[in-house]
């Protein structure tokens, strides 16, 4: 009876982690098959899962980051919609709302103005950063010399965010210093908030002293650009 009971909670956080990240995943989908396809997405209805910024997620428009020029989606959070737009065939991930409205009909918002990249990263620009060989705090060199790099990790919040690195068998053996997080990658990391660790865009800035180094495990700050699962 215990044995069953637990499968079946396994089986049901599964299928949220499933559910959940596949709308993430199939971003990579969308920026992929989109690509040169006619413009087949106008309408979008459902409720508001995510939404920080310009940028707002509905779980029926899976693999398509809906974005309002102009307004704090936030507004909108948990609310249900009906979206009209387009999808941006040189931005295959992005839907353009032109407009947003309650299911009965009442205009929450109307777009006056274009799409602008912004902090906007394009899967293509995601995928051409390196990932950086983090073997602990000795070694600069192996950030040192790069712009960007990204890294997997868990973000720790606190009067200074952190992340966290960890080696093979999950002990912590360096950190990040965060100076700034980008809208879009706040955006995603609440879309990502059941998972613990993931993938960091970074824009590496100046490496921390060496003392420093080895009585933190601080080793460079950086500015997130964007965060994923792959």
């Amino acid at each position: 009876m215990i044995s069953t009971k637990k499968s079946g909670i396994l089986i049901l956080g599964l299928a949220l982690l499933i559910a959940f990240g596949g709308g993430v995943a199939c971003q990579k989908e969308a920026e992929t098959s989109a690509e040169g396809a006619e413009t087949e997405f106008t309408e979008f209805e459902g409720e508001v899962h995510t939404a920080l910024g310009r940028y707002m997620y509905l779980s029926t428009a899976q693999g398509f980051d809906i974005v309002l020029p102009g307004f704090d989606a936030a507004t909108l959070q948990d609310q249900t919609v009906k979206v009209k737009g387009d999808l941006l065939l040189d931005h295959p991930s992005i839907f353009l709302a032109d407009s947003v409205e309650t299911p009965a009909g009442q205009v929450l918002y109307t777009r006056d103005r274009e799409f602008e990249a912004e902090d906007f990263i394009e899967m293509k620009v995601r995928e051409a950063i390196p990932a950086l060989e983090i073997s602990g705090v000795t070694k600069p060199e192996e950030w040192e010399g790069q712009e960007r790099g990204k890294v997997y990790g868990k973000l720790q919040r606190g009067d200074v965010d952190m992340i966290v690195l960890s080696d093979s068998r999950g002990r912590e053996m360096a950190k990040i210093v965060v100076d700034s997080i980008s809208t879009y990658a706040q955006y995603y990391i609440q879309k990502l908030k059941l998972f613990d660790e993931f993938w960091f865009y970074l824009d590496i800035k100046d490496t921390v002293e060496r003392r420093q180094r080895t009585r933190t495990k601080e080793i460079f700050h950086a500015d997130v650009i964007g965060v994923g699962l792959y």
